[in-house]
């Protein structure tokens, strides 16, 4: 599996099981194929056809929540007792109850946060109630890793982005990713156009691995599938740099 061995592994999605062989070899290897949770009407069903998935992919699945939607966290945390992929997406306050079905310590469970408009601080409310609460709980990045390394993560997911939108808060993050050895998943609003400087920002911080989502932007809207020339060029990016 290439994914303990690569410093950024792209993580795109796979609009069928064709598509997610394209894109995986369009990328050499070196991405995380997301499938949504949302997708399915029950984890029977998810389960059933992300074990295809899974082994298309070598393990190299990233199982998603569906557009960051909280309300789909105990889908996939139930979705990872019977898939044991390297990837798994899950709001802050469900990370504990997926590494415990997960059932071990090697594969991906990143940690959804969200930008708050202060750099240095992240919105740990991601949770279907804490979502919407008045107050929102607005903590130190820093604070925030050793959270999410309590509870299990591996990885912060920092979304929604809107592409560059919050340049300097994901700069801080980034910075606080490396002194604190954790991983990194800038996502929400990432294309062509802005995927090399997010690269740049992150590299130029020193984090040590880091897990860019670039979805919509590249997928064909007749087709639903993720276009493997956008995959291959956004690798050719990352060889830049890495």
């Amino acid at each position: 599996m290439n994914f303990y061995n690569d410093r950024v592994m792209l993580n795109v999605l796979g609009g069928s099981l064709e598509n997610a062989k394209e894109v995986y070899e369009a990328g050499e290897k070196h991405v995380l194929v997301g499938v949504l949770s949302a997708n399915y009407p029950n984890v029977e069903e998810a389960v059933k056809d992300m074990q295809k998935y899974n082994e298309v992919l070598e393990g190299n699945l990233s199982v998603g929540l569906g557009g960051g939607n909280p309300m789909q966290w105990k889908a996939v945390g139930d979705i990872a007792k019977q898939i044991k992929c390297n990837h798994y997406n899950q709001t802050f306050t469900a990370v504990a109850y997926t590494r415990a079905n997960v059932g071990n310590d090697e594969a991906i469970v990143n940690c959804m946060m969200a930008p708050c408009g202060e750099p240095g601080k992240i919105n740990i409310c991601t949770g279907p109630l804490s979502k919407d609460a008045k107050n929102p709980a607005l903590v130190d990045v820093d604070t925030a890793i050793a959270l999410a390394k309590d509870m299990g993560a591996s990885s912060i997911k920092f979304f929604p982005m809107h592409g560059l939108a919050c340049k300097e808060e994901l700069k801080a993050l980034a910075k606080a990713c490396a002194e604190n050895d954790f991983m990194l998943e800038p996502t929400g609003g990432i294309d062509l156009e802005n995927f090399e400087e997010i690269v740049e920002i992150i590299v130029d911080a020193g984090v040590k691995r880091f897990i860019p989502h670039v979805y919509s932007s590249i997928i064909d809207k007749e087709t639903g599938n993720t276009r493997p020339e956008d995959v291959k060029a956004l690798l050719d990016i990352i060889k830049k740099h890495v």
